[in-house]
């Protein structure tokens, strides 16, 4: 996976070298540069791949939401994560409309500073490409990565890793035809039986088809099918 490039944008020279050395210790994430003022970090944008930045917002030349906004402005969607002292209300809903990711308020331990980096790292995983989620626990799950909270809960005895490795599976299907359980045991490397028992769920959540497959010797097989992406106005 490659490193999330990270520019820091403070204007305390002790407080950026800080930072920026948090920053490299948190595994998957590098320095891509550091800025002092608002220009400063709209010049190292223009020249340097940066996928998140650490946003001060008393600078000297510029607050750090107008920095937002010219790069909002300028079509510019690099995430940003506030690390500021600024406690006031407005601020932090003005930061939101803006598209800020997360808030960091100062002072703040390590712990603290690594726990807002690797929720982000979790929500960038989540949300990276371009194919469409296949249920609503998967929006809620990178948002919950995001800011913090818990995902929803499945049910007893479901486990979210191999729920998602039996989407994966599902996804990779062709479109004109559904898997059983069994072939979806063989292709995760799991049990018909745990593998049905997840088919089962997404089937009762609306998140899969089931039907009969014919064509062979006794009972009709059951086959599951992905539901498709509702596309914009759409329902499923």
């Amino acid at each position: 996976m490659t490193d999330i490039r990270v520019l820091v944008v403070e204007d305390e020279p002790l407080l950026a070298d800080a930072h920026a050395a948090y920053t490299q210790r948190v595994e998957g994430f590098v320095v891509a540069g550091v800025a002092h003022t608002g220009q400063q970090a709209l010049a190292t944008l223009r020249t340097t791949p940066v996928d998140l930045i650490l946003l001060d917002l008393h600078l000297p030349d510029m607050f750090g939401l107008d920095l937002c906004r010219t790069l909002r402005g300028a079509g510019l969607t690099t995430d940003v994560l506030v690390v500021t002292s600024a406690r006031d209300l407005a601020v932090v809903r003005s930061a939101v409309s803006l598209g800020v990711t997360h808030y960091l308020l100062k002072p703040f331990t390590y712990a603290a500073f690594q726990e807002k980096l690797l929720g982000y790292a979790r929500y960038r995983a989540q949300v990276q490409g371009t194919s469409p989620v296949a249920a609503q626990h998967e929006i809620d799950r990178a948002l919950a990565s995001l800011r913090g909270t818990s995902p929803v809960t499945l049910p007893k005895g479901l486990d979210q890793n191999t729920l998602d490795l039996i989407l994966g599976v599902l996804r990779a299907a062709d479109d004109t035809t559904g898997l059983s359980a069994a072939e979806v045991a063989s292709r995760m490397g799991a049990s018909r039986v745990t593998a049905r028992r997840y088919l089962e769920h997404l089937a009762d959540t609306g998140q899969v088809t089931r039907s009969p497959r014919y064509g062979g010797p006794g009972r009709p097989e059951v086959e599951y099918r992905l539901l498709p992406a509702a596309g914009p106005g759409e329902y499923p």
